[in-house]
């Protein structure tokens, strides 16, 4: 700890960096602790679950480091939670650190897992992870040999990856956003020249899954598998968003998982962080979250995150028995194991409300949005929302919320969360489809027949 460690008569203080609803979901769950801790909160936006829960909350530019720094010297946490991941692959934690308070999230360096595609297969491939799709990585742009590569290797089935933090758009799957090898090559073109760099891999096939993972050092303790839903609209169609909704399962699996599937996904999770220590000299200390897709031999990393994911965060976080703030101190002081993570056995089902033109968004900026309250089983996490003087709350471009329901069946969580989507009130949307039995069975029978 630093030195203005924790004692019993100074109020213990905690410093969260954070956007989105995401955010709002990290606050919630330190303030459960039973510390009481002050919470000083920064975002970008005036977020009302924030600034309910906040002994101090600033809405300003988060990138802004000098700004951060000076008000972690004023305030002198005990520790420091960054939750979005610009902030993390800019180093923030570094400099925090620097100024001897301990942080919730990875150097610059380890967080290359989730800023560099390229940095992220390599160390697999270095240390024998074996569980990646054929891939190259590119520093030049070399058409014949990008041309060999997906005809060949990819059977003409590829992706093409920016190799940098893109908002979730740096990436292109031929069939969806690509229609040919010679536009994939072109974009792979113009990703060199923006980043330097791309990754160009073999398309898998099969179903996504994420697998997070709490990580102090090589240890390693995992949460509930979380299956996402990126398309904009209901049946899995439209363009790719943030995530429009998210569920979770009493047992912490998915129901087209086989035991063996969640396992190897949390082997490998355990593999990243050893070879991370081992690659970056230094422990990795915060979330590590796996991309995973089961394919029909098995499992497959599709790509890492330094951070909590969003919205798999609003599932995990409603549901975790553990006291959060002292589990965050386990991991700074270098105690944390397996025995300090306990969820509790229910389902939960998270739908986003966004403005109705999603993902453009723009046409609803600045209109009012009311939603109902909060229930011991129906939860509200604001994201780009904003509260006026007068405590109305106003819609921004993306996201708006993620509404939560939790139950002791899937069926159950996702009729609570269906039931306060439909009483939110504004000119906004949600995808109805996101934990029905309807959709979750499509994924079973997918995985059925690809492994038949």
């Amino acid at each position: 700890m630093h030195p203005y460690g924790c004692c019993y008569n100074r109020i213990m203080k905690i410093l969260l960096v954070s956007s989105s609803a995401r955010g709002h979901a990290i606050a919630e769950a330190l303030s459960r602790s039973h510390h009481n801790p002050q919470l000083i909160c920064l975002s970008p936006n005036k977020n009302p679950g924030l600034i309910a829960l906040a002994h101090r909350h600033e809405a300003m530019d988060i990138m802004n480091f000098d700004a951060v720094l000076k008000i972690a010297k004023e305030e002198q946490p005990e520790f420091a939670f960054i939750g979005p991941d610009d902030p993390i692959a800019g180093g923030l934690a570094d400099l925090l650190e620097e100024q001897g308070i301990p942080c919730i999230a990875p150097r610059k360096s380890l967080a290359r897992i989730e800023s560099s595609k390229a940095f992220a297969r390599e160390l697999m491939q270095k240390h024998g992870i074996n569980s990646y799709p054929k891939f190259m990585a590119y520093q030049r742009a070399d058409a014949k040999s990008m041309d060999r590569f997906i005809r060949g290797d990819c059977g003409g089935e590829f992706v093409v990856k920016y190799d940098a933090l893109k908002g979730g758009k740096g990436v292109k799957v031929s069939g969806e956003h690509i229609h040919s090898v010679e536009e994939g090559i072109r974009y792979a073109e113009e990703c060199i020249a923006e980043c330097g760099k791309v990754v160009i891999e073999e398309k898998l096939i099969g179903v996504e899954f994420s697998l997070m993972s709490f990580a102090s050092g090589t240890e390693v303790a995992d949460m509930p598998a979380v299956q996402d839903h990126k398309r904009a609209y209901e049946g899995d169609t439209g363009p790719n968003t943030g995530g429009m909704g998210t569920y979770s399962c009493p047992d912490h699996s998915l129901p087209f998982l086989t035991p063996s599937d969640l396992e190897e996904a949390k082997k490998i999770n355990r593999q990243i962080a050893a070879a991370l220590l081992k690659e970056c000299g230094h422990p990795y200390r915060g979330i590590l979250y796996g991309g995973f897709i089961a394919v029909r031999d098995g499992v497959r990393v599709i790509e890492y995150n330094a951070r909590f994911g969003d919205p798999e965060a609003l599932n995990v976080l409603p549901i975790l028995s553990s006291d959060f703030v002292e589990l965050c101190q386990s991991m700074i002081e270098g105690t944390f194991n397996e025995n300090f993570v306990r969820f509790a056995h229910q389902a939960t089902v998270c739908k986003y409300i966004t403005p109705k033109s999603y993902p453009d968004g723009k046409m609803e900026k600045g209109q009012e949005v009311i939603f109902p309250k909060s229930t011991e089983t129906g939860r509200i996490y604001y994201g780009d929302i904003s509260q006026e003087g007068s405590g109305k709350l106003l819609l921004g471009g993306s996201r708006s919320s993620g509404i939560v329901g939790m139950g002791s069946s899937l069926e159950e969580a996702e009729k609570i969360a269906q039931k306060m989507c439909s009483e939110v009130k504004g000119p906004v949307r949600f995808r109805a489809d996101i934990g029905t039995e309807e959709l979750v069975q499509q994924r079973v029978e997918m995985m059925k027949k690809l492994r038949s």
